[in-house]
């Protein structure tokens, strides 16, 4: 069904986002070639790449911005029925929620091959296009080096209390949670959680916990690198005050979460779709993300983000299968704890 232009304006200033639907064959095609993305990544960054994208091969971008959890569950709902062509996430977990539907065609190999293969699921269903490393920031005049710990798992210890923030409603923070379960098991992420929550202050949303550490509210709080570098790299007015522990090790607390990219069944625009995903893991698409405000880690290894930000070959992140991140089962411990 088409949805008149009035409408669909006055429907997208009501939900803040930008809803532009594309069902049926040829629809909008008389205007020139478009792909209709459901988008879980930052708006800023796509508004960023997808001009770049259309410049290139002529083919129109068109997002509608949500959360991870949001569009998935969504296009879960719309199945078949579904405009979307292209699904993009901020973490992998609502990518497996779509894939577990058999919603996602299977990528092409030679787009497949840009990225390493820890970054895609074995089915091909999907890939990895962006990645977020899990850290530590601290105050600096408050928590010294020494009393860094030495892993994410710690700060469920009693001498943590009242010393720890986090933001838990985010898919972000929810992401992390899904990888301790993967590598610790249910029981161990129950304790781990019961632990947060008796020892750690909530703030709702990273920044805010970035700036809580900064300001000297609170000692330290986990969130992912770019939060801090990006500040610094504006002004520092926000990050001036604190540090980034690093975990390494392959400590949970290194999870290296990956923002996804996927092909839905259900487009009768598939090949444009593909090259959508192609040129965002491509060199050029992907130097183009390293440029741009986001500073996650680009993951084709031909481009990288600089000197400024610490590299990801210097990373040692855990190794986890991206396609059995649960998140369903994360959110309902989360729900059981509390923190949702």
């Amino acid at each position: 069904m088409r949805v008149k232009r009035s409408a669909a304006l006055v429907a997208a200033a009501a939900l803040a986002v930008t809803v532009l639907t594309a069902c049926g064959s040829g629809d909008d095609e008389a205007d020139g070639p478009s792909i209709t993305v459901y988008n879980a990544q930052h708006k800023e960054l796509l508004e960023d790449l997808a001009p770049k994208f259309t410049e290139e091969t002529g083919i129109e971008v068109k997002l509608r911005n949500g959360s991870d959890f949001e569009l998935a569950n969504q296009l879960v709902q719309e199945g078949s029925a579904s405009p979307a062509d292209v699904f993009l996430t901020e973490n992998s977990p609502a990518m497996s929620l779509v894939e577990s539907k058999g919603l996602f065609s299977t990528l092409d190999p030679t787009t497949l091959a840009q990225v390493p293969a820890e970054f895609q699921p074995k089915s091909g269903a999907w890939m990895g296009f962006a990645g977020r490393s899990t850290v530590l920031v601290y105050n600096k005049k408050m928590l010294p080096e020494s009393e860094l710990p030495t892993s994410l798992m710690d700060l469920a210890e009693p001498q943590w209390k009242g010393r720890i923030s986090f933001s838990p409603t985010g898919a972000d923070f929810q992401a992390i949670v899904s990888a301790v379960l993967e590598l610790k098991g249910e029981a161990a992420t129950k304790a781990w959680l019961e632990g947060l929550k008796a020892n750690g202050t909530v703030y709702q949303g990273n920044n805010i916990v970035m700036n809580s550490v900064n300001g000297g509210e609170i000692e330290a709080g986990v969130i992912y690198h770019y939060y801090w570098y990006r500040d610094q790299k504006e002004a520092g007015e926000n990050s001036s005050d604190s540090a980034l522990h690093f975990f390494g090790n392959q400590d949970p607390g290194a999870f290296l979460s990956i923002s996804g990219a996927g092909v839905l069944k259900s487009s009768d625009k598939q090949a444009n779709a593909e090259k959508f995903v192609a040129y965002l893991t491509s060199t050029a698409g992907q130097q183009e993300l390293a440029k741009s405000y986001a500073l996650e880690y680009p993951l084709n290894p031909e481009a990288s983000l600089g000197d400024d930000v610490k590299p990801l070959s210097e990373l040692d992140p855990p190794v986890v299968d991206v396609s059995s991140l649960n998140g369903p089962k994360v959110i309902s411990m989360m729900q059981d704890i509390g923190f949702l």
